[in-house]
């Protein structure tokens, strides 16, 4: 076998492989090109998904003739201005998109710097290169691409659809879109307007220019459930917004990770994501996110990977932690807040349609009455049920010394934020009046939350008090399981639990966390075992402290069903102002839903 040297045009091709993947690759280059020469518009014109037809014009800096000329060589660039390889401060780099494209397509490029008398216009068919000569086109330069893969087609084979080539091109501009809302972009696909997007309209800071543009993109819902994000340290700075927990969707597509600039899919910045709300959502769930992570050009290496798309840092850890603590801490500032689009689900939930839609006789065949059963009763004042006299299920605040039950006055329902409770449906769900609205709260799903916020409160605070069982609860499990709760029986009893192996399939439980009170203590334990199959045995209980905590303040919480007081369920609602992440049980569902008196008013056709 003879070593030989690959003729130009197939190395031009093979780089062709790594850099244009598909139509949204070279649309990807050739727009960072155009963010790179300062361009304040850009304008997107596509055909066909952009497999006939890609247009890219921008009012940049442009090109003389002589730059044009070696722009369309291998490895000629503009961005890196030194031979260190680590002073990239620019989105494109590689050198080799313009090339690279024009080994495997049609590629025009007219481009005039200001000054000159005149542009130039030059040709990079197959590798094949025709020009520069002179030709009219204002400041910037327009770039046209025809044919993507015309002179590699087995490529064509492996693109999808032009829709979904369209969907492909359209995500990538919207992620350049986000961290530069400085410039307009608008993307023409067919003929027909697919993205508007101006320049930051919002004189302020770049918080209020950064939402702008997300709004347009991510839509209203975003805007109004968003979280700022701000934090720095050791030169990384992190900002902007991240979507309240019960604000979710099942996959991970609404997370837009930044660095410097550049949108990137790391996987360290996703598992910081994850672990920021791994106490709020459940494991199927996903946060909608937009990062931006800046930091010395000497931290991170994002040369990595062809087409960029990934990063290395040099202290992983910094970032990681800083990432967790930001997000964190902006949940906690959230305190009890719920998305906006609750209350939408729930008046989209309401059908009109009178006696039709509820299933009932009119009133006449009735004997005058309407006949609608229903489940409610009005906040009594008789005894609690399994409670010592003067005693509340809710006596005790997870966070705060004034969450206590107290007697409401009828004026304080517009003093607080979740209103005065009002009634109790089916026993599950409580129904406060708010001063311009009413709530109505998940009773379980509220209390669990709070439980598990004071049980976090007290393993900060030195260990959980605990409770001892009268009489000792032995409980049957198969082998594996049992054994399993055994080894972890020392770190359990740090969270209240106290077992003991009892025999080879059995285990007996001696003391509980006092905050359960009466519980299940049988199914608390199997829950346990179910979530011990799934924990790494190198991990503490700590490493997995939502989980474990979670489902002992499952157990812990009201149950659907429970019969509550006028002021058990006023206690509920003052907890919930006072604790943080209140808006959401453990799970990431939403603990309450609040109707304002308009959205009601609009349900009868009174707006």
């Amino acid at each position: 076998m003879t070593i030989r040297l690959l003729p130009p045009n197939l190395v031009n091709q093979i780089a062709a492989g790594e850099v244009v993947e598909r139509p949204a690759s070279a649309l990807k280059e050739l727009v960072e090109n155009a963010i790179d020469a300062e361009a304040t518009r850009i304008d997107i014109v596509l055909n066909d998904g952009g497999r006939t037809l890609i247009v890219v014009t921008d009012n940049g800096c442009g090109m003389t003739s002589q730059e044009l000329m070696v722009a369309v060589d291998r490895h000629a660039t503009s961005k890196l201005p030194s031979d260190d390889l680590l002073e990239i401060k620019y989105l494109g780099f590689r050198g080799e998109a313009l090339p690279a494209i024009g080994s495997v397509a049609r590629l025009t490029v007219t481009s005039r710097v200001a000054g000159a008398d005149s542009g130039w216009y030059m040709v990079v068919a197959g590798g094949r290169k025709d020009g520069p000569v002179p030709a009219p086109h204002p400041r910037g330069t327009r770039i046209e691409v025809r044919d993507i893969f015309f002179a590699t087609p087995a490529r064509l084979k492996f693109l999808k659809s032009a829709q979904t080539e369209l969907s492909y091109a359209v995500d990538a501009i919207e992620r350049l879109a986000m961290a530069h809302p400085d410039i307009s972009f608008t993307l023409t696909a067919d003929g027909k307007q697919r993205l508007n997007l101006p320049a930051g309209l919002t004189q302020g800071d770049l918080f209020d220019a950064h939402l702008e543009r997300l709004g347009f993109i991510l839509g209203k819902d975003f805007a109004a459930n968003a979280l700022p994000v701000a934090a720095e340290r050791e030169g990384i700075k992190l900002y902007g917004y991240i979507g309240v927990p019960t604000f979710n969707r099942g996959n991970a597509l609404a997370q837009y990770l930044f660095v410097n600039g550049r949108p990137v899919r790391d996987r360290l910045l996703a598992g910081a994501v994850r672990a920021a709300y791994q106490d709020f959502l459940a494991h199927n769930r996903h946060p909608y996110v937009v990062l931006f992570l800046d930091l010395p050009q000497r931290e991170v290496d994002v040369n990595v990977h062809p087409a960029k798309a990934e990063v290395r840092f040099r202290d992983s850890g910094l970032v990681r932690g800083l990432m967790v603590g930001a997000l964190k801490h902006a949940l906690a500032e959230a305190g009890h807040r719920a998305s906006t689009t609750v209350a939408t689900g729930a008046l989209g939930s309401f059908q009109a349609g009178g006696y039709r839609s509820l299933n009932l006789r009119p009133p006449a065949a009735q004997g005058g009455g309407y006949g609608l059963a229903y489940a409610m009763q009005a906040p009594h004042d008789g005894e609690n049920q399994g409670l010592a006299e003067g005693e509340s299920l809710f006596a005790l605040a997870p966070s705060a010394p004034d969450a206590t039950p107290v007697e409401v006055v009828e004026a304080d329902y517009r003093s607080h934020p979740l209103g005065v409770a009002r009634a109790q449906v089916h026993e599950t769900y409580i129904v406060a009046q708010t001063g311009d609205g009413i709530v109505i709260v998940d009773q379980h799903a509220a209390h669990e939350r709070l439980v598990y916020e004071r049980m976090k409160v007290a393993l900060a605070e030195g260990g959980i008090s605990r409770q001892i069982l009268l009489i000792p609860e032995v409980i049957e499990l198969d082998e594996a399981s049992a054994a399993r709760v055994a080894a972890r029986a020392p770190e359990l009893a740090e969270l209240g639990l106290v077992l003991e192996a009892f025999g080879g399939k059995s285990i007996v439980v001696r003391e509980v966390p006092a905050l359960l009170g009466e519980t299940d203590v049988v199914g608390l334990v199997k829950d346990l075992a179910d979530d011990l199959a799934s924990v790494d045995e190198a991990l503490t209980l700590k490493d997995r402290l939502g989980d474990v905590c979670g489902t002992l303040a499952c157990h812990g919480a009201v149950r659907a069903g429970r019969r509550l007081n006028g002021a058990e369920m006023n206690a509920l609602l003052r907890q919930m102002e006072v604790t943080p992440h209140a808006g959401q049980c453990n799970h990431g569902r939403p603990t309450y839903v609040e109707l304002k008196l308009t959205d009601i008013e609009r349900l009868f056709g009174r707006r």
